[in-house]
């Protein structure tokens, strides 16, 4: 589930020295709390919690979570949330991985998570997983222009990413970690030449598929991140067979090493932790087969990842730097729309909201947000063909790379552009999780009437009208005899209240005298 908490500061509003920002990576195996403060125009972290949680260890063949992983990580999450109880909602930002992704019975325990948080969790895609990965990266190691390879090995995904400077390029992410190769190919903990010759191998072969599609990759430098990257490197440091980062002679020197152990349980050696005996293999194993697949010599190791990234991402958004809004222009560019109508649109559905978001509890900002975006790209499936268009705009909503988006943040703008004309889309809003249905709707019911007021697609028409609203009843007062001269738009207006009524909902349009049409007070 994916909730929008109100804020007492507004989220676009420029955070002070004083102000602290949190960002939580709910990862496959490792929870990270994470805290910073802005000092001289830069970040420095304050604060690090981490536990090594392996919630992808508690799902079943099914996905389904177990009660005792599932306690396991709301005692931690109750731990963070103590750590996040003064820091203003606008502040946080918590993302939850591939467990959270693919975990069958998720909403009850997102639920629960965001409970025990007291804040709102976003699920995010691979793909957005591997941008903010190396975001954190670039931030940590400096902004060179150096063509990077970026490599971070999760519990339940391992992320590859092209880029340099601050900018992605090439971006993969991978169903393979350190939780679950480790389930896959040791499972009871045992471990042995075969079991690990045939981790990698299967690795290898996974590889070699998207090598194969994608042979044009080059770089400078080799980054590696996240806590199996950094546990390889800490040992093969302390074993002497590498001074800094890690060696394609060290990884094979381990390789040897770990050929010896018949168990996890047995594995202790130098700048091995204990805690992470149980996917180190797995971790060793994915890492191992990227050296060989991608013919790596030497691997330097990032501070920064997943978490940093966040930080980072969360401190632009801010800073009026989100990369949503890049994203939005770029999706509006590259689908060819009509860049008039869609900022007519966005005019008139920013107007209608100013007027009701208090007494329909909009009163978040990202609420505001995701109508103006749906605004601009309600016309996207014209790309594809007019017939159907809402329905095609909604599927590349849903299913497209949208950098900066969480999978909720993309499933409400399907839901808006699905449902901005014909029918009113309740079964759409029923796919959606309890706590985003009614907002949802009432976004949906301001976007078709901005579309309905801006039918002449010209910008001399457009008109401000006054509104007012009482739960499912809404009320639209028109300057005095202005539909009286514009049969098209009574027409469309008396066509939607149909298409409305049949949803549940009452559309009353009237017309008053200008003096009268500050409708900002409810029934």
């Amino acid at each position: 589930m994916f909730r929008i908490f109100s804020t007492a500061s507004s989220r676009s509003s420029r955070f002070t020295n004083t102000d602290e920002l949190a960002a939580v990576d709910l990862g496959s195996n490792s929870f990270h709390l994470i805290i910073a403060r802005c000092e001289n125009g830069q970040l420095r972290i304050i604060d690090r919690l981490r536990e090594m949680v392996q919630l992808g260890a508690g799902l079943d063949q099914d996905c389904n979570l177990s009660s005792a992983a599932e306690e396991k990580a709301l005692d931690c999450l109750r731990r963070f949330g103590q750590r996040l109880c003064e820091i203003p909602d606008s502040n946080v930002r918590i993302v939850g991985t591939s467990a959270l992704r693919r975990m069958a019975n998720g909403e009850l325990f997102l639920e629960k998570a965001e409970h025990a948080l007291n804040h709102g969790i976003e699920i995010i895609s691979g793909i957005e997983e591997a941008r903010l990965i190396y975001l954190g990266v670039a931030h940590s190691t400096g902004s060179e222009g150096v063509q990077r390879l970026v490599i971070d090995i999760g519990g339940g995904s391992t992320e590859i990413i092209l880029g340099s400077g601050f900018e992605t390029g090439y971006m993969e992410s991978l169903r393979m970690g350190c939780v679950s190769v480790s389930k896959l190919y040791f499972s009871q903990g045992e471990l042995g030449k075969r079991n690990l010759q045939n981790a990698i191998l299967s690795v290898r072969i996974k590889l070699d598929g998207i090598l194969q599609q994608d042979n044009k990759l080059d770089w400078q430098e080799v980054i590696g991140a996240s806590g199996s990257v950094r546990a390889i490197a800490r040992v093969v440091q302390a074993q002497g067979w590498c001074e800094e980062g890690i060696s394609f002679s060290a990884m094979k020197k381990l390789r040897k090493l770990l050929f010896e152990y018949n168990h996890v349980d047995d594995l202790e050696f130098d700048g091995l932790e204990k805690q992470r005996r149980e996917v180190f293999a797995g971790g060793f194993a994915i890492l191992y087969g990227l050296f060989k697949s991608l013919s790596l010599e030497h691997m330097h190791i990032a501070d920064g990842s997943l978490r940093e990234g966040v930080l980072y991402d969360l401190s632009g958004r801010l800073q009026h730097e989100d990369v949503r809004e890049r994203t939005v222009s770029a999706m509006s560019k590259r689908y060819g729309i009509d860049q008039a109508q869609a900022q007519r649109v966005a005019n008139s559905a920013l107007d209608l909201y100013e007027q009701v978001a208090t007494y329909w509890e909009l009163n978040d900002e990202e609420h505001l947000n995701l109508l103006l975006w749906a605004s601009r790209l309600h016309e996207a499936g014209l790309a594809i063909a007019h017939s159907g268009y809402h329905k095609h705009g909604s599927y590349l909503a849903a299913n497209a790379d949208m950098p900066g988006f969480s999978r909720q943040e993309q499933a409400i703008l399907a839901a808006l552009i699905r449902g901005h004309r014909r029918r009113f889309p309740a079964s759409v809003l029923k796919s959606l999780p309890a706590g985003l249905r009614s907002s949802t709707a009432r976004l949906c019911v301001l976007l078709r009437l901005a579309v309905r007021l801006n039918r002449s697609r010209t910008d001399s028409d457009q008109v401000k009208p006054g509104i007012k609203i009482k739960d499912e009843k809404v009320r639209l007062s028109f300057p005095a005899d202005y539909l009286s001269t514009r049969e098209l738009t009574q027409a469309e207006l008396d066509q939607e209240a149909g298409l409305l009524q049949e949803a549940g909902w009452t559309l009353c349009i009237m017309q008053e005298p200008p003096e009268n049409l500050d409708c900002r007070t409810s029934f």
